[in-house]
């Protein structure tokens, strides 16, 4: 679950980690006055949950209020668009205003969790800004990266190395440690996935500032975290996204034309693969569980035709906890409920599978079942030439 940065700083500022003076406006006029009332140095950057906003034109310096305001008015109502989500962009619906940091130097830093070593893992470097990806990817050397299995504690020289990479001066390094265990603590506690603040700068007065930051939150967490999972802007995702989470379903909005139902997030990705391979584009990924009932199969009939571009919908249903007999009646309540106009597709394995063909084949309604998974993949993209 990602935060807006603005959200993300208040949080850091409640754990003891310096951010720049500022606050959230919703309106130009707002804006203005916000403006008025801070330095006349100012950064206005436009909130959404997507990096390259500078590139793209949703951060701006500028030096009064009126410009503030004119800014404001310029991007609020907008879909911002940038290197991370295109095609589409996403609504900018606040934008954050805060006083500029006299800076010394910009640093990168981040924590995250790795999968691929079940570990944590803490990256800095010398470098940090817009351009880190590139930076880091032609000087490999100025990347450190330490990392911590989830019962370890910070150790003495785990800190000296990231301090060391860092290149500061001798005087700073406390400061940075205080820092440093501020932000592990932060993380661990919070159940984050992610913590990155890009740039850290080390200002004039040799303070640690957290000029920018993204913030993860584990969405398996949510739950002893309201506070924070209250506060998701669902303005930011898909409308049938939000619709998905709010109804138990795990649903991602893709760009294809063929509607994919599966219970099984593995089996959900396989079909989905089987899609690409028979020449056809799938519209989604949609899981809707292992115990699927008529309820579930009417929601997300509903959520996946709200998608105008699809033009057959696949049902890949393993019968395993539920006999398959049940699956095919729930499926034909489903369809007269939600008022299906177009091919369904039907592949059902497991428990009773003959019955359940039989049922969908005396159905008389506009649905196809196919003997497997390969056949139905086929048959749903035949429909769509």
């Amino acid at each position: 679950m990602n935060l807006h940065e603005y959200q993300a700083k208040e949080l850091l500022r409640a754990n003891g980690i310096n951010i720049p003076k500022g606050k959230v406006s919703h309106n130009a006029e707002e804006t203005y006055a916000i403006a008025e009332k801070l330095n006349s140095n100012l950064v206005i950057k436009a909130q959404i949950h997507a990096g390259g906003r500078g590139k793209a034109g949703g951060i701006k310096v500028v030096k009064s209020a009126e410009e503030a305001k004119k800014f404001a008015s310029s991007i609020l109502g907008k879909n911002l668009i940038t290197h991370q989500n295109k095609p589409h962009g996403q609504p900018v619906t606040k934008v954050l205003i805060e006083e500029a940091i006299s800076i010394k130097k910009e640093l990168y830093f981040s924590i995250l969790i790795d999968r691929q070593s079940e570990s944590i893992v803490i990256i800095t470097s010398r470098f940090g800004g817009m351009n880190i990806e590139e930076i880091a990817s032609e000087d490999t050397n100025s990347i450190v990266k330490e990392y911590f299995k989830i019962t370890q504690t910070l150790t003495p020289q785990k800190i000296e190395n990231l301090i060391t990479g860092l290149g500061m001066e001798r005087k700073l390094f406390s400061k940075f440690e205080n820092f440093l265990t501020s932000c592990f603590k932060f993380f661990k506690d919070s159940d984050l996935s992610l913590l990155e603040i890009n740039p850290l700068v080390i200002s004039d007065d040799d303070e640690f500032v957290a000029v920018d930051c993204k913030i993860s939150l584990d969405d398996n967490a949510r739950f002893r975290h309201k506070e924070i999972s209250e506060a998701y802007d669902w303005f930011q995702i898909d409308k049938k996204e939000a619709e998905a989470f709010h109804e138990g379903l795990s649903y991602i909005a893709l760009e294809g034309n063929i509607g994919c139902m599966v219970n099984g997030a593995g089996l959900a990705m396989a079909t989905m693969d089987l899609i690409k391979i028979s020449g056809g584009l799938p519209a989604n990924f949609l899981d809707v569980g292992g115990g699927a009932t008529s309820e579930t199969v009417s929601k997300a009939f509903k959520i996946l035709l709200s998608d105008d571009n699809v033009r057959v919908v696949l049902v890949n249903i393993f019968g395993g906890i539920m006999r398959c007999d049940i699956i095919a009646e729930g499926i034909i309540s489903a369809v007269k409920e939600v008022g299906v106009k177009i091919p369904i597709v039907v592949r059902l394995e497991g428990t009773n599978v003959k019955l359940g063909k039989e049922i969908l084949r005396k159905s008389n309604l506009n649905i196809i079942s196919a003997d497997s998974l390969t056949d139905a993949a086929k048959k749903s993209v035949d429909l769509t030439i």
